[in-house]
């Protein structure tokens, strides 16, 4: 049996006392997150429950390859995106990766939810199909689970190295206590508003570029895969991460920004509706933690 990790203990004696108190809205809801974590309820005909860990298939990702993460290392760094249109942009990034790594191995992986062939991006990249209705939590956390790296980098589309991007964040990753690194990090002062960070130490790191070890991959569990849209989903992540006792660090690093197609495209009604739906569910979870904000409790809060 799997040890079972402070946090994950924390989470099922709260779903216990919710519900003995009859809040099955709340049981249900830390359920969840139980599940999007890794780990599953059990609960028995007297009353009582246990945990245990989630069974590695991933339902709803029809195909899905098998989780490698307790295999071997086998590359210096993993690469990841999601795919849900706009190839071209991975050919971007991918092209630049082949250029600029140097001598370090790597593993390209794309997960795609548009049906494209298996050899669109090159006989080096690992495509992931994954059904459009897997969410894009689902679909990114179907690439995420064959990751070989001992780093594995998590990248939006429309992120392009610009020059040595992996050498300052292995760098920075060789700290154990830093859970995630990247180029774009944000603070909140009141758990509602959150702006960009300077270098070093900050509250969440936006998932443009997320670099972390595999091992905190394993331990923490992917991506909440109710955040069927990406906006929030790196901030709830990276404080799961900051609550399973790492740091999350801005690291400068040479990208450059293009157009995010997602965010362009998706008629402004509906951005709004989404995100405002994703970072409900952050503060549903979070709203209290102030000892996870780099700030501290403001005065009087």
């Amino acid at each position: 049996m799997a040890e079972i990790p402070a946090e994950i203990r924390r989470l099922a004696d709260e779903r216990a006392a919710a519900r003995a108190a009859k809040d099955f809205t709340r049981a249900d809801a830390i359920r969840d997150e139980l599940a999007a974590a890794g780990w599953r309820v059990v609960d028995a005909a007297d009353g009582g429950s246990s945990i245990e860990p989630a069974p590695k298939d991933r339902p709803g990702v029809a195909g899905d390859p098998p989780d490698v993460l307790d295999e071997a290392t086998t590359v210096d760094v993993s690469l990841h995106w999601v795919c849900e249109g706009w190839p071209e942009d991975i050919d971007r990034a991918i092209g630049a990766f082949r250029r600029l790594s140097g001598e370090r191995t790597l593993q390209l992986v794309v997960a795609d939810v548009t049906g494209a062939p298996a050899d669109r991006w090159g006989d080096d990249v690992e495509v992931v199909p994954v059904p459009a209705g897997a969410g894009w939590a689902g679909a990114r956390n179907a690439g995420l689970s064959r990751s070989l790296g001992e780093v594995v980098i998590a990248l939006e589309p429309s992120l392009e190295p610009a020059g040595d991007v992996l050498t300052p964040i292995i760098g920075a990753l060789s700290e154990p206590a830093v859970g995630i690194v990247g180029p774009f990090g944000i603070v909140t002062e009141d758990l509602r508003e959150f702006v960009e960070a300077a270098t070093g130490p900050c509250d969440a790191i936006e998932g443009y570029l997320m670099g972390f070890r595999r091992e905190v991959l394993r331990q923490v569990g992917g991506f909440d895969e109710r955040f069927r849209w990406y906006r929030s989903a790196d901030i709830e992540w990276s404080f799961r991460v900051k609550d399973a006792g790492y740091r999350v660090e801005v690291v400068d690093v040479p990208v450059v920004k293009h157009a995010h197609r997602i965010w362009e495209t998706t008629p402004p009604d509906d951005r709004a509706r989404l995100s405002r739906r994703n970072f409900y569910r952050f503060l549903d979870r979070y709203r209290d933690r102030w000892d996870l904000v780099e700030a501290g409790r403001p005065p009087g809060g």
